[in-house]
């Protein structure tokens, strides 16, 4: 065996013996490894809108960032996961400062075979949690594949607002009535996200990428709004008048009062005479009839019923 005092003569300072296999003296190593690195600063993103850029591996995202920026920010490659990581990139349009993510493509959980991909999906999701819109991608030439609908619901469940970016536009042979045709295609797909605007766009050429900057304000806007009581329970008010709650076992619903609690998502609390009486047809006529009255695009809205005290 090799005497320890032999690595002294390398100069390179005081060895450090540890076991891999026992793990011991691992806990010393790391305090030595990162007693000399300065601290990091978190950056500060008030009044930013921050949007991140979500879909399966190859799909366009990195391409999608590069077009935005206008820059080559992002590796772009046809092997799938080329991107390992989110990449913050702050920049200005018109005057308003805005923060993109690129995140890695999001695997089904049974393709995961290296632990740098179960990273790369803690990342992507971290990369969500982080954003107050998500811009998922489709990829145009393949079309819609099972695992989307995995990839956007990681965006509803957070309660994002979310744009439907269809991409490689410019590889899709189409017609006057294509358009129309994946529009269906993608409702009839993705019934939890109707309220999603969705665009039409090539990362590749660039063609109709300056539209998603405005609609990414209006997404921004409609997840941040907030709605006068007063205003909010006269629409209330009238939607019961319009189409009043069916009764239930000899008892009605009766809604006495709103409230909106809280923005990012929308998020609404209506007391009412008793909770179970809230059916979930009825709460999503209330919540349409928001939607109709207030717009609320590209963001979920989030109806709690309480019994009125």
């Amino acid at each position: 065996l090799m005497n320890i005092y032999e690595f002294y003569e390398l100069g390179l300072g005081d060895p450090m013996p540890v076991s891999g296999t026992h793990r011991l003296g691992l806990g010393d190593l790391l305090d030595e490894v990162v007693k000399d690195m300065p601290e990091k600063e978190i950056p500060a993103y008030e009044g930013i809108t921050s949007f991140c850029v979500i879909g399966r591996p190859n799909v366009g995202k990195s391409s999608l960032v590069n077009s935005i920026l206008k820059e080559e920010r992002s590796i772009v490659s046809n092997i799938e996961g080329t991107t390992r990581d989110a990449v913050d990139t702050a920049f200005k349009f018109d005057g308003r400062e805005y923060r993109i993510i690129d995140t890695a493509g999001i695997r089904k959980r049974g393709k995961i075979y290296e632990n740098i991909e179960k990273y790369s999906i803690l990342r992507a999701q971290s990369a969500i949690e982080r954003s107050n819109v998500a811009l998922f991608l489709i990829d145009g030439e393949l079309g819609i594949r099972e695992q989307d609908k995995h990839v956007a619901g990681l965006a509803h469940e957070a309660g994002k607002g979310v744009i439907i970016v269809y991409n490689k536009w410019d590889a899709v042979e189409k017609d006057e009535k294509t358009m129309n045709r994946i529009t269906k295609e993608i409702r009839e797909q993705f019934k939890y996200l109707d309220y999603a605007p969705i665009a039409f766009v090539s990362a590749k050429t660039g063609a109709k990428v300056h539209n998603l900057i405005p609609l990414i304000d209006q997404v921004h806007d409609a997840c941040s709004m907030r709605i006068p009581t007063n205003v909010l329970n006269d629409v209330v008010l009238d939607a019961q008048m319009m189409n009043p709650p069916k009764p239930h076992n000899g008892r009605q619903l009766k809604i006495y009062y709103s409230s909106q609690v809280s923005v990012e998502p929308p998020t609404f609390v209506l007391f009412v005479n008793d909770p179970e009486l809230f059916h979930f047809s009825y709460k999503r006529y209330i919540e349409n009839k928001l939607r109709e009255a207030f717009g609320f695009i590209g963001t979920p809205i989030h109806i709690i019923a309480r019994k009125k005290s």
